[in-house]
């Protein structure tokens, strides 16, 4: 379509759309020569608006911190005037502290069209710029408000004048401007066409109900712009369609010059553009430029997370656990030989580090880059061996982490054994309440099966009571268990593999052997099995160190 816009080819059926206009494409640098974008962040205002979200006065506080200081926002959208008695406090405290800090003119309250009433609440807590909720579509005007658009501009400049007289500064809302857009296009026009020379900073284009495509986003913002090329419009965009994040980025093409963006997607429904991916947008697909400290992303998310109660997906970008992590044993083989696995999102960036899954799919390579995080270097036989057990485990759960690494290589380094005489087949353990735990057996003992049963105080003592069982009626000795350990990598997670260290006295030696699994009795029995394999060998190292009871 050339440099034409054809705003009416998706909906067909509205009746009100109007005809093709010619708009002069601006080019996605071309914002006022600058080559920047404004980032207005609204985690405490509209974020808030996340179902199960309320921040104490405290965390608001904290939260307006890490945003202007650490993170570099330009502005912050902190509140809805008029709300309640602990929203007032809430914002006094920030006005406060914002203006002992030369930040109170980056603090913003959303106020509404009520002559003085939200004026007078912002004026009260401290703040100077209100956010002013106006219509932007003739539906919201003509059903919500019941007035026409010459009625409403009059409350609007009754507004104006008010907070003139006041020392608030101004920007305006255009609600459910997506609609007004597609619906009632002449009613926007007419609306700004009448507060484009009023002392108005911003004007804020919202797709309040997330309906936009990346298509009418660009156009629609193209349009405004080329109407009002000395005027600064910001978009404000919703998730709905899962298109927040592609519709800032072509209304920045546009030429818009600012965007609204949450903390972690945080906002009504299903959110607002996140500010992680927004940032990255800008960087490096648009190639402009904004104030965010890129280092410090990860860090607010993590406290965002915490203070909202909503969890970080896994696979969320930028933030999420996972999305720094390589699983495929293939990626790891690229990133060793010339990073072919990278991308311009290094985890550096943003304050985090790239990873390598272990698990059913690793490789060579996944081991290798996480042993040299560990600055652990294998032999080639202990490597092969490793390997096979991490695959073994992630067969077993679904990751296996850098920190059960050192275990796993323990687990094969120390005590293995190549030759194994004795072989558990089968075993089973019952764990009733009120019942006695119950274990059952099934044994190789060269070549020959064996099978016992026993109760216990627990489930690793049953499996203990009918090994000796077993070993008694075939006349071979038994070890003395001197001690035992559990352990797990460092973090506490319920998935994490556990290290069973037993220590066992035979034939006046002393030894250990360990084992590893994810369930602790499992990992137990591993242990024992390699105990009954080194008496069975003779192959018993003496631990003279050990101090006995």
């Amino acid at each position: 379509m050339d440099n034409k816009i054809k705003s009416e080819l998706p909906y067909q059926n509205s009746p009100n759309l109007p005809l093709e206009r010619e708009v002069p494409k601006a080019k996605a640098w071309d914002l006022g020569g600058l080559g920047f974008v404004e980032i207005m962040d609204t985690t405490l205002r509209d974020g808030e608006q996340t179902s199960n979200v309320s921040f104490s006065t405290q965390e608001k506080l904290s939260i307006s911190r890490l945003l202007l200081e650490d993170l570099g926002v330009d502005r912050i959208e902190v509140a809805s005037a008029r709300v309640s008695e602990g929203e007032f406090k809430s914002v006094q405290k920030i006005a406060q502290w914002a203006t002992n800090h030369g930040y109170i003119d980056k603090i913003e309250v959303l106020g509404f069209v009520d002559g003085k009433s939200s004026l007078e609440w912002i004026r009260d807590t401290g703040c100077k710029v209100i956010n002013l909720l106006c219509k932007g579509s003739e539906n919201h005007c003509t059903h919500q408000l019941r007035k026409t658009v010459h009625e409403h501009l009059a409350d609007i400049k009754v507004v104006l004048a008010n907070a003139e007289e006041m020392g608030i500064k101004v920007n305006i809302y255009l609600e459910d401007w997506s609609n007004g857009m597609r619906n009632s296009e002449e009613y926007v026009y007419q609306l700004v066409d009448e507060l484009r020379h009023e002392k108005i900073m911003r004007f804020m284009l919202p797709d309040t109900l997330g309906i936009l495509n990346p298509d009418e986003a660009g156009g629609f913002c193209r349009k405004m712009i080329s109407r009002y090329p000395d005027l600064h419009f910001d978009f404000h965009a919703h998730n709905d369609y899962d298109m927040a994040a592609a519709n800032v980025y072509e209304a920045i093409k546009a030429g818009v010059k600012g965007v609204h963006v949450t903390v972690n997607g945080l906002g009504e429904r299903a959110g607002n553009a996140p500010i992680t991916s927004i940032i990255a947008i800008i960087s490096d697909l648009l190639k402009l430029k904004t104030n965010i400290k890129e280092k410090n992303i990860y860090h607010v998310s993590k406290v965002v997370e915490s203070y909202s109660g909503i969890r970080i997906p896994n696979n969320k970008p930028i933030i999420g656990d996972n999305v720094f992590t390589q699983v495929a044993g293939v990626h790891a083989d690229g990133d060793n030989k010339k990073n072919l696995y990278f991308n311009d999102l290094l985890p550096e960036r943003f304050g985090r580090a790239r990873s390598y899954a272990l698990g059913k799919t690793s490789g060579k390579a996944n081991i290798l880059k996480n042993l040299q995080q560990l600055g652990i270097k294998l032999e080639d036989d202990i490597m092969q061996q490793v390997t096979k057990r991490v695959i073994e485990l992630g067969d077993q759960k679904e990751v296996v982490t850098l920190e059960d690494l050192p275990y796993i290589i323990a687990d094969v380094s120390q005590n293995g054994m190549e030759e194994k005489p004795i072989k558990f087949i089968n075993y089973s353990l019952a764990l009733t309440q009120g019942l006695r735990p119950m274990a059952s057996v099934k044994v190789e003992i060269n070549g020959e099966i064996f099978e016992e049963s026993a109760t216990g105080a627990g489930q690793y003592n049953a499996i203990s009571k009918a090994l000796y069982r077993m070993y008694k009626k075939l006349q071979k000795p038994t070890p003395e268990l001197i001690d035992y350990e559990v352990d797990i990598p460092p973090g506490g997670k319920t998935n994490a593999i556990v290290q069973t260290i037993i220590t066992w006295r035979f034939d006046g030696k002393t030894f250990k052997t360990r084992g590893l699994d994810g369930d602790q009795t499992v990992a137990a029995i591993n242990a024992t099995e390699k105990m009954l394999n080194m008496i069975e060998t003779g192959n018993i190292p003496d631990i003279k160190y050990f101090n006995l009871p």
